[in-house]
């Protein structure tokens, strides 16, 4: 039923990412005249206990041609990832590398067959990766890069609208629906829900948009890349005995964090 709520709030987009200016890298020999470029993996909520997904590389192109020019970035750690313990401002650096300045335009995520749910019964189910996925999922950017700078750009992997339903085999099927923002462009939303014992999916919306999303962690949340503007939140506990909880009116500023007054789930 989590899940069905979450889709019905959620209207599939891709938000295209910007630069930002985090901080300056340290010169040496080996990497002086370059950019330092990390990618880090999140996670937007998804009604399983656990989603393994299988990441084998992640490339960058210098191109506008989408067929040459992919380059793999140094520093890649394939393996695979509980997407679902990736919440409340927890990622992981997928890659760290020093990349040649110019405009980046294009990435992509190139993830294996090695895919798996956890239901909620427990049940480990393989997911099915369509054939027209192997190319890897690809994600524009055209970001200029300069020199001895860093940048972090965030893959935000969203559960809810990735993972389907194949009929009713008991099986599902991987699309992987992703959204990608450089690491403090835009604002943030922080705040806690009580009690913090209930896990509950916070859903940033602009009307009947959903911008962006994610679980407590001991409840507490904080949500990143968050363009300036004026959003609802929706609090959905997955425990049912309480009430989905909004609260309208939060405005978020370019490069600064939104404190929300706590939010007390009513039964």
């Amino acid at each position: 039923m989590m899940n069905t709520l979450l889709k019905n709030l959620c209207v599939g987009a891709l938000i295209a990412a910007g630069i930002f200016t985090l901080s300056s890298c340290s010169k040496n020999e080996d990497n002086s005249g370059k950019a330092r470029f990390q990618v880090a993996l999140t996670d937007d909520p998804g009604d399983f206990k656990a989603v393994y997904i299988d990441v084998q590389d992640v490339n960058i192109n210098y191109s506008d041609s989408d067929d040459n020019g992919w380059q793999t970035l140094q520093g890649f750690k394939r393996g695979r990832y509980n997407l679902l313990t990736l919440v409340n401002d927890k990622d992981t650096v997928l890659a760290d590398a020093y990349i040649n300045t110019g405009t980046v335009k294009e990435i992509r995520l190139v993830l294996g067959d090695d895919n798996w749910v956890v239901t909620n019964d427990g049940d480990s189910v393989h997911l099915q990766t369509p054939s027209g996925q192997s190319s890897g999922v690809k994600l524009k950017l055209n970001s200029d890069v300069v020199a001895d700078v860093l940048y972090k750009l965030v893959l935000d992997f969203d559960v809810a609208k990735s993972i389907h339903p194949a009929g009713g085999s008991g099986k599902f099927i991987l699309k992987p629906v992703i959204r990608g923002f450089m690491e403090a462009q835009g604002g943030a939303i922080k705040g806690a829900v009580l009690p913090d014992s209930v896990l509950t999916a916070v859903v940033v919306l602009n009307g009947a948009d959903t911008v962006a999303s994610t679980y407590t962690d001991h409840g507490a949340y904080l949500i990143k890349g968050v363009d300036a503007g004026t959003y609802s939140l929706h609090f959905i506990p997955t425990d049912t005995l309480f009430n989905t909880a909004i609260k309208d009116g939060v405005s978020v500023t370019l490069g600064q964090v939104t404190a929300v007054d706590t939010v007390r789930l009513q039964k």
